[in-house]
């Protein structure tokens, strides 16, 4: 699929109820918090996030969500809105909690590392959480996008207390102007330095990548979109499936619920990419 751009016609069709994404009257969802990890004193959450009328006796695909906040700053509130949204289209979501430097004075290097520790966690409990462990998709938003692919990408960046036979594999990604390029051109390069080789996706692409959604505005001032198309070009040339989105004269973040249009709108495009990826079932 090419890259293409929302305009308008895709607002009018919302505002004609074409795609309707309103819950309104639909049954409250249950959101349980479980700790998944814990650091000398500090304690490591998910708020995990069921669909309604949710049915032990069944099996869900689930969603990992993670925040952005340039691994400075940030929390699971920031997702909240997209992991309801799926929930009510049949997903389980995982709202993760992890280290950042406003917190917990740590570096984007415990960010990964709690990232692929959480992933590993959720696999461990797939079958009490009423999940495959097979069919999980990674939803990231900033450094948080820069989290989902690097777990699928990256090597090493393990906590020395996790189970490394347990991979950190997702099956489907879905990033909001995510950090890719981790390079000297690159976003975070000041706090990675030299290790941006083996810590940027960007620098890791590979053959057996998670089929991929880029959703990026093209007047984000951190994330260029020749650095998203050069990322979705390596990505295909290498055989793996990535699309990417752009919404024009949008700047970064864009896609956040206070920007009500436009949350909608890459809500249908993530929506229609995990329908086809066969995540979600058609609406009716």
């Amino acid at each position: 699929m090419a890259t293409f751009y929302w305009k308008k016609s895709i607002l009018l069709a919302l505002l004609l109820g074409i795609g309707n994404i309103s819950f309104a009257q639909e049954k409250p969802l249950v959101v349980k918090r479980v700790l998944y990890k814990q650091v000398d004193s500090i304690e490591l959450h998910m708020e995990v996030v069921h669909p309604p009328f949710f049915n032990p006796s069944q099996v869900y695909p689930g969603a990992i969500y993670f925040f952005g906040g340039g691994w400075k700053s940030g929390g699971i509130h920031h997702l909240r809105p997209q992991a309801e949204y799926f929930a009510r289209r049949g997903m389980v979501g995982f709202l993760v909690d992890y280290r950042v430097y406003s917190r917990h004075s740590t570096t984007p290097f415990e960010a990964l590392a709690d990232a692929k520790s959480a992933i590993r966690f959720i696999k461990a409990h797939a079958a009490g959480f009423c999940i495959s462990a097979d069919r999980l998709v990674g939803i990231g938003a900033s450094a948080g996008g820069h989290l989902a692919a690097a777990t699928c990408l990256v090597e090493g960046y393990n906590d020395p207390q996790d189970d490394v036979q347990v991979n950190t594999q997702l099956n489907a990604l879905v990033l909001f102007n995510p950090v890719l390029d981790n390079g000297p051109a690159g976003y975070g390069y000041d706090r990675v330095g030299k290790h941006y080789k083996s810590f940027s996706p960007l620098h890791n692409i590979r053959p057996g990548a998670p089929p991929t959604l880029l959703l990026l505005g093209t007047k984000d001032r951190l994330i260029p979109v020749e650095t998203m198309q050069y990322y979705q070009t390596a990505m295909r040339k290498v055989g793996n499936h990535c699309e990417l989105v752009l919404y024009e004269e949008q700047e970064h973040g864009f896609f956040n619920f206070k920007n009500q249009a436009f949350y909608h709108q890459t809500l249908l495009a993530a929506d229609q990419f995990l329908m086809e990826q066969g995540y979600l079932a058609p609406k009716h």
